[in-house]
């Protein structure tokens, strides 16, 4: 099972509304293909009811919590949301300063 499915797997404990898990290795340095060390996470779920950003991402990071090491995912972005303020786009990621340059 590859890591992303891994991360779906797990995030998809906290019963999301939406989600969508992006494999954004080939934006950063040291990229082959098949590389996955950079995610980016958009999760709507009632379970952020009540919670401040921080605790959301908590929440995303104590079930990702061993699929996170250097070896495994180096990056994880977090896009958390419950229900009533999900407006269909998460902010895009910024470019890696050490992204492959074409």
């Amino acid at each position: 099972m590859t890591l992303e499915q891994q991360l779906i797997e797990r995030i998809n404990s906290l019963t999301p509304t939406h989600l969508e898990v992006i494999n954004e290795s080939a934006g950063h340095g040291g990229y082959f293909p098949g590389k996955e060390s950079h995610f980016k996470v958009i999760v709507v779920s009632e379970a952020f009811q009540g919670l401040r950003l921080v605790q959301r991402h908590q929440k995303i990071y104590a079930v990702a919590a061993e699929l996170m090491s250097p070896d495994k995912i180096h990056a994880l972005a977090i896009h958390a949301y419950i229900p009533i303020e999900w407006q269909g786009q998460a902010p895009a990621s910024p470019d890696c300063s050490h992204a492959p340059k074409n």
